[in-house]
């Protein structure tokens, strides 16, 4: 009787590694519904898992069959309207004779677009597949309280889960080698004598000395036997031991405008811009703080919900964020021991002559000392002074800073993508 034991990690006829290798096969289709779903959702299912679409055509596989080979005459018979070279006119449209006609057919079948379920990590994953945070160094170690379990060869005492079979086996194995080796010699060399003894003519022989050797083999024999076969001192287990895991301290300031002169549209587009940047942080980057701040004519640091879904409004001063970032970041994030990015999102309206202030507190207090800071202009006006005034930082910094106008919705993931694609060092 033979039993089959079922030792894979997921059951109901699933299997990750065939689902892995069909994401794997359809991944351009995935990538593009991805990309068209963050253009629909709504800024709470903006996280969610997604249904796939794939087109019955492209779920076809090639085949391999056989050919008709070399040379081959045919004889059809009933034929009384063609000779050979005529050619056959193609059947006309709307006879009712050929295939893909501008109109339902009466009869037939057919196959729905195959579609399935990505789950929500699934969709992380193709959602922020190639995009990291750029120029990010090694800087102190964030804490102690970071560890990772790791392999660190074999040890004598363990829980039974970290048993490891193979040694122990081989550990006994060598015991059993070492404490009978020499016994087993001697036996094979009394054996070897008793063999000779008996083998000679019975009025030759001696037979006390050949009662002597067999009593010599079995005491040998017994004594092989009493070695265990498996003791407790064979056991080996696998050692696993804790290491703090090294980890890059990141803090992310997110500014955004909430003042008058942004209408509702162009607040949500902002807020789907720093959802998917917060998603993207608590995704790739565990140990990541994330510092929020919004501002109308006067900047206040707050919490996420406040941030997302707080109304306040009023007039605009944009540099009031950017003193309230230079300060935060003087106070507790200073650039020795950490890497600092900025997020920026605005209409790009400002108070008088405020964005030439903007332009020298980025100069003077904040790119110098930031890893990467990237602005967005939701607005499908032309750009104001404002704009101008970071182009000229742009300029300056153009390995750390990075600007992109969002017009509609559907612009919001492209320049997110476009803003922290991973760079391919030359």
């Amino acid at each position: 009787m033979s039993y089959i034991i079922d030792r894979r990690l997921n059951g109901k006829k699933k299997s990750t590694v065939n689902r892995q290798r069909f994401l794997r096969r359809y991944k351009s289709h995935i990538k593009k519904a991805v990309g068209e779903a963050m253009n629909s959702r709504s800024i709470t299912d903006m996280g969610n898992g997604e249904k796939i679409s794939i087109p019955t055509r492209d779920l076809n596989e090639p085949i391999f069959s056989n050919g008709r080979g070399g040379h081959m005459e045919q004889v059809l018979p009933g034929n009384k309207e063609f000779v050979t070279g005529d050619r056959i006119p193609r059947p006309g449209q709307g006879q009712g004779q050929g295939s893909g006609g501008s109109g339902a057919s009466d009869s037939g079948e057919g196959m729905d677009e195959f579609v399935f379920q990505i789950s929500q990590e699934e969709f992380l994953d193709f959602m922020f597949e190639g995009l990291e945070l750029p120029n990010m160094v090694k800087r102190k170690l964030a804490g102690n309280d970071s560890f990772q379990v790791v392999r660190a060869g074999i040890c004598n005492e363990g829980t039974p889960g970290r048993l490891n079979v193979v040694r122990s086996m081989r550990a006994a194995n060598a015991r059993r080698i070492a404490l009978s080796g020499g016994k087993r010699r001697n036996l094979k060399l009394l054996e070897q004598e008793l063999e000779q003894e008996e083998s000679k003519d019975p009025a030759l022989r001696d037979q006390r000395r050949v009662e002597q050797l067999r009593l010599e083999v079995e005491d040998l024999r017994s004594r092989i036997k009493r070695i265990p076969f498996l003791d407790d001192f064979d056991l080996k287990y696998n050692l696993l031991v804790k290491q703090p895991r090294p980890s890059s301290k990141a803090v992310m300031f997110c500014l955004m405008d909430v003042s008058g002169s942004m209408n509702q549209a162009t607040k949500d587009m902002a807020k789907r811009f720093f959802l998917l940047l917060y998603l993207f942080l608590q995704r790739s980057y565990e140990y990541t703080e994330v510092v929020f701040i919004r501002h109308h004519t006067s900047a206040k640091e707050v919490d996420e919900q406040e941030f997302f879904y707080s109304r306040e409004t009023g007039g605009t001063i944009v540099s009031s964020a950017l003193k309230m970032m230079r300060d935060i970041m003087r106070e507790r994030y200073p650039a020795s021991e950490w890497n600092i990015y900025g997020a920026q999102a605005s209409d790009g309206d400002n108070w008088n002559d405020d964005s030439s202030t903007c332009h020298k507190i980025l100069i003077d207090d904040i790119m110098p000392h930031v890893q990467y800071y990237s602005y967005v202009e939701i607005t499908p006006r032309d750009h104001q002074a404002l704009w101008d005034e970071y182009r000229s930082v742009e300029q300056l910094f153009p390995e750390h800073f990075a600007m992109e106008q969002i017009i509609d919705v559907g612009d919001i993931y492209p320049v997110f993508r476009q803003l922290f694609t991973q760079k391919v060092a030359a």
